[in-house]
C-alpha cells in the first residue's frame, strides 16, 4: 500500500504502539485513586504533559488533555464566550475552517450569537487585515486555523494575535493548530488558545490537548465532572493514549528540523512531477510542508479517489463529491465548476517516499488517459 493521506491521519509507529501497550498491560492506574499504582499513574500523566507541553513551547500547567482536536476547538469557543459574555455575541471566523468549528458556530448561531464568515480569495488566501477590519467592540471571539487542512494554506495567526488587541483589547483569538502540530512555538504564536490532536503526528486516536493562555482567567469546562485536568476537563484520563501522545511528541521532536526540510522537498517534487499530467493544476497556496491539493480538471475526484484506492494508493478528495457538490473549501474559492470538481489532496508523512510520488504521478496520467472526464 502506498499511504499519502498523513493529513488524515498518521500511522503509529511500532515504538509508540510499544508504549501504549505497556501502559494497557501493566501500568493501567487510576491517576485519581490514592493508593501506589494511582500515584505512580498520576505522575507518569504529569511528566507526559510535560513532554507535549514542551513540543508546543507552552507551561505544562496551561496544557489540558482532551479526546481529539473537535473537543478541543468546541471547548475553546466556549470558554471563549463564556469569558467574554458581557462583552458581546460577535464571532469572527473564517469560510474554510474545519467542520469542528463551523458546526460549533452553526449551533452557537441558534443561540444567538452573530457570526463574521471571512470568504478566501481564488487562492484560500485569508490576510490578517481582513480578520482584524471584521473585529467590532462586541466581538467576543476571532477563530482562524493556523494550517488549512484541504489546501495546506498557513494563515497569519501570529500577525492576527500581534495587532488585535490594539483593536479590541478584550477579543479572545482560537486557532485549530491540528495541521501544524509541532510547526509552532504556542509563546510567538500567540493565540489565547490552540487546539491539537495526536493521531496527526503519529499518536493513538482519541488523545489530544487545549493551550489555555493566560489571558484565558478560570476558563469554563466543557465537561464538568470529578476534577481531573485541574478541574477544566472532568473524566478518567486516558493514560495509554495520552503515553502514546508523549511517545509520538518525543519522536517527532527529535527529527523535526530534518523532516520539515524533506517535507519541503518531497512536495516541491510531487508538485513538479503532477504538473506534467495535462489538465492537472495546483489548488490553494500551500505554505505547509505536508499537504499537496492539486485539482484534474475536468474528472471527478471521488471517482480518481476509487480509482487509485484500487491499484493501493490511497489519497483523499478535496470535495466532498455530495450528490456533485464541492467541500466548504473548494467552494468558498469559487473556482471553475471542472476544477472544483476534481480536487484531490495528497499528504505526506517522514516515510513518504519519491518512489511513492511517481507511482502515484504514474496512476493518474493513466486515470486521465483512459477514463472519460465530465461534460
Amino acid at each position: 500500500m502506498i499511504y499519502l493521506d498523513y493529513a488524515a491521519t498518521a500511522p503509529v509507529p511500532r515504538a509508540v504502539a510499544e508504549e501504549v501497550q505497556t501502559i494497557l498491560q501493566n501500568h493501567y492506574g487510576n491517576p485519581s485513586s490514592q493508593y501506589a499504582p494511582g500515584l505512580e499513574m498520576k505522575k507518569n500523566v504529569e511528566a507526559w504533559r510535560q513532554t507535549v507541553a514542551a513540543a508546543l513551547d507552552c507551561p505544562p500547567d496551561r496544557l489540558f488533555f482532551t479526546s481529539c482536536g473537535t473537543e478541543g476547538d468546541n471547548w475553546a469557543i466556549r470558554a471563549a464566550l463564556w469569558q467574554n459574555r458581557h462583552l458581546g455575541r460577535h464571532i469572527v471566523t473564517t469560510a474554510v475552517e474545519h467542520s469542528a468549528v463551523l458546526e460549533c458556530c452553526k449551533w452557537l448561531v441558534q443561540d444567538g450569537y452573530e457570526v463574521t464568515y471571512l470568504q478566501p480569495d481564488a487562492n484560500g488566501t485569508i490576510t490578517a487585515q481582513q480578520v482584524l477590519s471584521a473585529v467590532r467592540p462586541d466581538t467576543a471571539l476571532v477563530s482562524i486555523m493556523l494550517v488549512n487542512n484541504e489546501l495546506g494554506n498557513v494563515y497569519p495567526v501570529a500577525e492576527i494575535a500581534q495587532n488585535l488587541p490594539a483593536v479590541n483589547p478584550k477579543t479572545l483569538l482560537h486557532t485549530d493548530a491540528v495541521q501544524g502540530l509541532f510547526t509552532f512555538s504556542a509563546k510567538t504564536l500567540g493565540a489565547d488558545l490552540i487546539a491539537v490532536s495526536g493521531h496527526k503526528i503519529g499518536a493513538p486516536k482519541g488523545i489530544g490537548a487545549l493551550y489555555i493562555g493566560p489571558r484565558v482567567r478560570n476558563p469554563r469546562p466543557l465537561l464538568p465532572g470529578g476534577g481531573q485536568e485541574n478541574g477544566f476537563r472532568a473524566g478518567t484520563e486516558a493514560t495509554a493514549q495520552i503515553a502514546g501522545f508523549a511517545k509520538a511528541a518525543e519522536l517527532r521532536m527529535a527529527n523535526l528540523p530534518e523532516d520539515q526540510r524533506r517535507l519541503t522537498a518531497l512536495r516541491a517534487y510531487a508538485l513538479k512531477k503532477l504538473a506534467a499530467i495535462p489538465d492537472l493544476e495546483p489548488v490553494g497556496q500551500g505554505g505547509a510542508a505536508h499537504i499537496l491539493s492539486v485539482s484534474l480538471k475536468g474528472w471527478p475526484s471521488q471517482n480518481i479517489v476509487n480509482d487509485l484506492d484500487s491499484q493501493g494508493i490511497c489519497i483523499s478528495a478535496g470535495s466532498a463529491c455530495h450528490q456533485g457538490k464541492p467541500s466548504h473549501v473548494i467552494k468558498a474559492l469559487r473556482l471553475p465548476k471542472k476544477t472544483a470538481s476534481g480536487v484531490i489532496r495528497l499528504s505526506f508523512g517522514p516515510d513518504t517516499t519519491e518512489a511513492e510520488i511517481d507511482a502515484c504521478a504514474a496512476a493518474l496520467q493513466n486515470h486521465r488517459n483512459t477514463r472519460m472526464p465530465m461534460l
